[in-house]
């Protein structure tokens, strides 16, 4: 529970940053669509303006046109001006289409003064009366207008590219007096019609483009940000599981620690009556067997004062500090010397030992104490395999390390007994401190290694053991 609680008060402040810096992405992304929309809406507000001024222009320039190139003309070759006929309404049709060609003009009716259609670029609108509305009176008055229309479903007029639109400008068609820029009298009304359908498009691409710039950027930031997010978790996770390892560590170091002081104490006070026992016995065993009398309880006395002193000696050996003596060992030699001791016992149970050695070079390492922890493991794998079998050992260099393989057949350990196998006084056997494979690995440790233990899938278990080269 300790670990989680540190773990949610080092992991909080990444969460913070996570938190806030997602919603700082969301809220930039969404005032970036906010101002690109508030973009385009002021783009397009300069555009109609412009479009407007543009129409103003084109008005101006037609009707100074219109009235040097036709009205005169007209009124002093046919008296006065008949768009009826289709000789004056050619002409008007030819300075019109002159004056507006190259410009961006759909479509271009001049009223009389009665809201007649007089001219118009598509023939069929000629005679219509009554459609001018109010941009027309407004025109005779003198005064230029004009009004945005746009065509197009609910999404289209509200994203702002309408499917369609066109600005329609009324002005005023006027009789110009010679050498003066004071205009003369209203003579009828100009209506243009302009397409900006394009331009809207663009600029609605534009506004497209900006937002997708902008979302790639919000993107990559945000791939960015979790990467660092993760690296930063991994790092403190990381981190935790080696403050745990080490507390552990720490905490079976003083618990070891308070049982070695124990147990050596102990242990001293135990051996010295032991000896005596055990003297006394043979002293005992010998004097009985010189008067032929039976000897057995003495021999049980021995035995069992053998066994105790070596108990009391693996408790020594494990709580003593593991101090190697280094000096240029050969891993190879040491194992052969404990194969070579053990060879009695591999004859009598029938143990097959496969040796599958790789040239290594020699290392700075303790050999009695690697020979006792060799040999502590091998004895194990015999016991594992109580009616005999084959114990593969495989030795070989890899990364700057020397590695050690022992595979055996036996019947493998329980998962349950596999994760307590390191523990102090474990045993799964009924004779045995537990402290053999604690001494193993306290050797090795001393030696800078690590010794890992694991079933095999074919059976069996397997011994690693890694040491520095």
């Amino acid at each position: 529970m300790m670990m989680n609680h540190n773990d949610a008060k080092e992991q909080k402040p990444f969460r913070l940053v996570k938190f806030f810096t997602f919603s700082a992405l969301m809220v930039m992304f969404a005032a970036t669509i906010v101002i690109s929309a508030i973009n385009a809406h002021w783009v397009r507000n300069i555009l109609q303006e412009k479009s407007e001024e543009y129409a103003h222009l084109l008005v101006a320039n037609l009707n100074h046109q219109v009235f040097l190139q036709f009205i005169i003309p007209a009124v002093l070759k046919y008296g006065k001006i008949r768009l009826r006929e289709e000789s004056q309404y050619q002409r008007m049709d030819r300075v019109i289409r002159t004056t507006l060609h190259g410009f961006n003009v759909e479509m271009v009716n001049i009223y009389d003064m009665n809201d007649t259609i007089a001219y118009s670029f598509d023939n069929k609108k000629k005679g219509i009366k009554d459609t001018g509305g109010i941009g027309y009176q407004m025109a005779l008055k003198n005064q230029a207008s004009s009004r945005l229309i746009q065509n197009g479903n609910f999404v289209e007029l509200l994203l702002g590219f309408p499917h369609q639109a066109k600005i329609i400008t009324f002005a005023p068609l006027r009789a110009e007096k010679p050498l003066s820029s004071i205009s003369g009298p209203v003579l009828g009304v100009v209506e243009i019609t302009q397409d900006i359908s394009d331009d809207y498009h663009k600029i609605f691409k534009l506004q497209l483009l900006t937002v997708a710039t902008c979302f790639c950027v919000m993107a990559v930031l945000f791939f960015i940000l979790v990467f660092v997010v993760r690296r930063g978790e991994m790092i403190i996770e990381t981190r935790a599981m080696e403050r745990l390892k080490l507390e552990d560590q720490l905490q079976r170091a003083e618990h070891l620690s308070a049982i070695g002081e124990m147990t050596a104490g102990i242990s001293h006070e135990i051996r010295n009556p032991l000896g005596i026992i055990r003297s006394s016995a043979e002293l005992l065993k010998k004097k009985m067997t010189k008067s032929e009398q039976p000897t057995t309880i003495i021999d049980i006395i021995v035995e069992e004062s053998i066994r105790l002193n070596n108990i009391i000696k693996d408790f020594l050996d494990f709580a003593k500090p593991m101090v190697p003596v280094l000096k240029p060992s050969n891993i190879g030699e040491i194992i052969e010397k404990n194969i070579q001791y053990l060879s009695q016992q591999i004859e009598e149970h029938d143990f097959i030992i496969e040796k599958n050695f790789t040239p290594i070079p020699d290392i700075m390492a303790d050999s009695e104490k690697l020979y006792q922890a060799f040999l502590n493991i091998i004895l194990n794998a015999f016991q594992a395999m109580s009616q005999g079998g084959k114990l593969t050992i495989a030795l070989f260099s890899e990364d700057d390390h020397i590695i050690i393989l022992f595979h055996d057949q036996g019947k493998g350990i329980p998962e349950e007994s596999l994760k307590k196998i390191w523990n102090p006084f474990f045993t799964t056997k009924e004779m045995g401190t537990g402290l053999g494979m604690g001494i193993v690995k306290n050797i090795i440790e001393s030696h800078h290694g690590t010794i890992d233990l694991y079933n095999r899938e074919s059976g069996g278990v397997t011994v690693k053991v890694i040491l520095p080269s």
